[in-house]
């Protein structure tokens, strides 16, 4: 990085491949070795046949590198041969900034507006912008984007309402469809349960997520994690400082407990804010008037 003063946005990327280690490598090398870039993670998925990267970098930069990376990935990817767990639209399924240092949330939806424009017309991508890039507040939720897959979007293409911000209304036919937009931070947070049956983790997501009358920053799927033979309540955490970690967690506790089933471990994919952890640690340990300003690393780091 440079100049203390300069701009940097955190992307976190979505691409449907996270099987073939040559294709995994094609797509992460555009953040690799590169000014003004700094590849923070990449975690790859089985079962969910999808990796995630987490990248920081100053907005040019960090741009140039984010479309490099959809374009490796468009070239590798056949949707019509994808299979996972994870729900997916496209080949890159899902990128949103994050504003992290003397950047604005109306900067990230700038930026994510570029790499939009110019990802549509270099790769003939059709993207829709999601959450705070939205054009419609219809669009905002990217499960509403999202809903139908893409073996279902050519439908919805057509369908009052759903015609891309940008890019052709048609899907590509090999990378589907890509929603690209602006965010507060995310927490990729999975609670792995005891059993082989699927419904369960259906039912106990369902009672979770926002949408289903659950906890308010908070989407949740079931997925069965077929070589371990047990499931996962897959849970995307919107706002960890509204919709705490330890909540979702002992809801899914609570929630299992019917079933007869025990939690057997959770797991964080990507990055996690040290608030985030801290928060759950104070509330397990029950600590009184505990500040995180308490934990060494925050005040060396300062």
């Amino acid at each position: 990085m440079t100049h203390q003063m300069q701009q940097i946005f955190e992307c976190v990327p979505n691409f449907s491949e996270g099987r073939d280690p040559e294709r995994i490598d094609a797509i992460a090398g555009p953040f690799r070795g590169r000014q003004g870039v700094k590849l923070l993670d990449t975690q790859r998925d089985e079962d969910h046949n999808r990796l995630v990267v987490t990248v920081v970098g100053e907005p040019e930069a960090l741009k140039s590198a984010v479309l490099e990376a959809m374009a490796a990935a468009v070239a590798v990817i056949d949707l019509r041969q994808h299979r996972g767990q994870h729900p997916r639209m496209g080949a890159v399924d899902v990128v949103p900034f994050i504003p992290v240092r003397n950047a604005t949330m109306a900067e990230a939806v700038e930026l994510s507006r570029q790499v939009a424009a110019a990802a549509a017309e270099r790769l003939h991508l059709p993207i829709f912008l999601y959450e705070e890039s939205a054009s419609a507040p219809h669009r905002r939720n990217l499960a509403e984007i999202r809903k139908g897959q893409f073996e279902g979007m050519a439908q919805k293409l057509q369908q009052p309402g759903w015609t891309p911000d940008f890019g052709p209304n048609a899907v590509h036919p090999t990378a589907g469809v890509t929603a690209i937009g602006a965010r507060m931070p995310l927490i990729a947070f999975n609670v792995n349960l005891g059993t082989s049956n699927l419904e369960i983790a259906n039912d106990i997501a369902r009672k979770l997520r926002h949408l289903s009358g659950g906890l308010r920053y908070c989407k949740a799927i079931g997925i069965a994690l077929t070589e371990r033979d047990i499931v996962q309540v897959s849970m995307n955490m919107t706002d960890f400082t509204r919709t705490a970690l330890y909540r979702a967690f002992e809801l899914v506790r609570i929630e299992a407990r019917r079933w007869g089933v025990p939690v057997v471990g959770s797991e964080i994919v990507g990055l996690v804010p040290m608030a985030a952890l801290v928060d759950a640690a104070a509330y397990y340990l029950q600590l009184e008037n505990f500040a995180p300003e308490q934990v060494l690393e925050s005040r060396i780091y300062e």
